[in-house]
């Protein structure tokens, strides 16, 4: 099955009178269960493809299909709840609430889901010891090494059982034994049929993932299979 369909995919900043076309018509599918790599040098465009496909950014031009649904067609309220509910997103920089503890940082977003207080802390803290966080419930951001705090951002991530996940060069601000423990836990996320599209820079974590995209100058110019 087909979580989400691209077709000439556009995408051009505008600064002034200059204009920087960062993406250049790509055509992209991702099958359920999926694990994908995106790689590419810098400015070829990785990031801002993610962020197209994962809706947090509108396209220039270009049909985004997510679960059948045309995200085109679809209103800014639309697309806020879709995100909520239905996908996950771990960012290089953690994107914790610093004043939040790890396990309300991850409880936050599942009580804006609907769920009671009660309902979220228990999935919540059970998110956390998945990730092997479950002696950090009641740390802040800044009483946790960087390595935990990006789990604590995939906790968050996974906590609501989104349908895929995303991850923007989850290991870039990360040493390198920080960076092998959150890959080996995507590896394991995936293992147990998650799907995952991650932009990395890394050689040696694309060859966790399944598939690997490489983006040059705006364009796919290489999908291969591993």
């Amino acid at each position: 099955m087909e979580l989400i369909k691209v077709k000439n995919l556009v995408k051009t900043f505008q600064n002034g009178d200059k204009e920087t076309h960062v993406l250049k018509g790509i055509d992209f599918s991702c099958g359920d269960g999926e694990f994908i790599a995106i790689m590419g040098r810098s400015g070829a465009g990785k990031s801002t493809f993610m962020y197209q496909i994962s809706l947090l950014d509108e396209p220039t031009s270009g049909e985004i299909v997510v679960f059948d649904k045309n995200t085109h067609s679809m209103t800014s309220e639309e697309k806020t709840k879709f995100r909520l509910n239905k996908l996950g997103y771990v960012f290089q920089d953690y994107a914790l609430l610093p004043d939040l503890t790890a396990v309300e940082n991850v409880a936050v977003p599942l009580m804006m889901q609907g769920k009671s207080k009660r309902e979220a802390y228990i999935e919540a803290k059970v998110a956390l010891e998945l990730v092997g966080l479950g002696h950090r419930f009641d740390n802040l951001p800044s009483q946790m090494s960087g390595g935990e705090q990006q789990r604590t951002s995939i906790a968050r991530a996974l906590a609501h059982k989104p349908r895929i996940l995303f991850a923007d060069e989850p290991t870039a601000n990360l040493d390198n034994e920080s960076s092998k423990t959150i890959m080996e836990l995507f590896k394991q996320v995936h293992d147990s049929g998650q799907t995952i599209i991650m932009v990395t820079h890394e050689e040696e974590y694309s060859k966790l993932a399944k598939r690997v995209i490489r983006l040059d100058d705006g364009r796919i110019i290489s999908d291969q299979r591993q």
